[in-house]
């Protein structure tokens, strides 16, 4: 069984009330909801908010809503605190978390990842864009050497975590949690290669701006 989980805050810092902000006429939170049902392969799709008001949209778009603790909607609570509290109520084999602040995701995308999820042999999978560029990091390179040039098309990509879509195996997260480790990268771990506009997430008001421009070229 594999659920899909939306979260939602309202109280975000850097752009106010993102996930109600409006995308070509629909709101962030309401768009990810149809990709995830018109995707046709979650077992079920909930939607995961400390504020009731999200409940209302989830009703309306015809998907289970799971009101966290208040504690858990500030912004101090982890991710892994909210994953959690939702994991031990709702029994399942795999959770994918997709983010409503990545609109450029598209169905496909979920569809794909949602496969691998199934067949391949992770407990954890996320997605990341790959970067095919020179890379360093604090001053040392990371896919290329100062002894010699190397062509772009020639290089390591580096990976990205994205977090636009990330799945994970119940019953590993919670041992993790249970025994006080990091859950979220445990287990087997896989990344999920995703373009740059699957990858492109919504936090400050340009990232805004980027998705109404960038939207027509994914057609969502």
């Amino acid at each position: 069984m594999i659920v899909a989980m939306i979260p939602a805050r309202m109280g975000s810092q850097r752009l106010k009330q993102k996930n109600l902000r409006e995308l070509a006429g629909v709101s962030l939170i309401a768009r990810a909801i149809r990709k995830c049902k018109t995707a046709a392969v979650f077992d079920e799709v909930w939607v995961n908010s400390e504020n009731a008001a999200f409940g209302e949209i989830a009703a309306a778009e015809g998907v289970g809503f799971h009101q966290r603790p208040e504690a858990l909607g500030n912004n101090v609570a982890t991710s892994e605190q909210y994953i959690a509290e939702f994991l031990l109520k709702h029994p399942c084999d795999f959770v994918v978390q997709v983010h409503s602040i990545a609109p450029l995701l598209t169905r496909e995308d979920i569809v794909g990842f949602v496969t691998e999820l199934r067949h391949g042999d992770h407990d954890c999978l996320l997605s990341a864009d790959l970067i095919q560029i020179e890379c360093a990091y604090r001053g040392q390179p990371i896919n290329f050497h100062f002894s010699e040039k190397t062509n772009s098309q020639d290089l390591e990509p580096v990976q990205r975590v994205s977090w636009s879509i990330t799945g994970w195996r119940r019953s590993t997260y919670l041992a993790a949690v249970a025994e006080g480790r990091c859950a979220t990268y445990s287990g087997r771990v896989g990344f999920f290669p995703v373009n740059r506009l699957a990858g492109h997430v919504v936090k400050p008001e340009d990232d805004m701006r980027m998705a109404e421009a960038l939207l027509p070229l994914v057609g969502n």
